[in-house]
């Protein structure tokens, strides 16, 4: 999670433009496939000048966000849920958020945490947890259902239905970190439950 935040939190990346391969306009009327290719505009780094990053932290740990809250409740039904969501609260603050704030660090970077803030964790914390999330329904509707509800009504329908993706998988990091390590995630796997048999 460290490595990842650390890359998109230092927000560069090479400039690209997009050209369309499809300049062609005597088919007006038809319907065309365009196809978009990057280019290396100068081979300079685009660097954001931001010093304060908006992070989404607290999300899943408020809002059923973890595959281990589908499991807690199918183990116990949403008092399970709550048990396990007061119990990710109150950890957040020494387990994530010190490590999210060295790493923001490194590049001179502030976080502010909105889905932290005083009255959004209090507002949340007020809830029970089936006004929260609805784990009969499938992971990308049920879990942190009241945030996707509000996407929805925002107007955001694709990314209010996706599944969720840690950082570190969806960054692609751990599998390159994985690779590099152990040279290959498989082995990484085994590797991990072969410490794991061992304990």
């Amino acid at each position: 999670v460290g490595t990842a935040l650390w890359f998109a939190s230092r927000a560069q990346d090479y400039n690209i433009i997009l050209a369309d391969d499809n300049d062609n306009d005597d088919n007006d009327n038809e319907a065309t496939a365009t196809t978009a290719t990057c280019h290396s505009q100068d081979d300079k780094d685009a660097i954001a000048n931001c010093r304060v990053l908006l992070l989404g932290m607290g999300a899943d740990e408020q809002l059923g966000g973890y595959g281990r809250h589908r499991v807690a409740h199918r183990r116990g039904g949403y008092d399970a849920v709550k048990e396990e969501l007061k119990m990710d609260r109150d950890r957040l603050w020494e387990r994530n958020l010190g490590r999210d704030d060295r790493v923001l660090s490194d590049h001179a970077r502030e976080a502010r945490f909105p889905f932290l803030d005083h009255e959004v964790v209090s507002f949340l914390g007020s809830l029970p947890p089936d006004l929260i999330c609805d784990f009969d329904l499938p992971p990308g509707q049920g879990d942190k259902r009241i945030l996707r509800l509000i996407a929805e009504q925002m107007g955001l329908i694709h990314c209010s239905g996706l599944v969720k993706r840690a950082i570190q998988f969806g960054s692609r990091i751990a599998k390159v970190s994985d690779v590099q390590r152990y040279g290959s995630s498989r082995s990484a796997s085994k590797r991990a439950t072969k410490q794991q048999s061992e304990e």
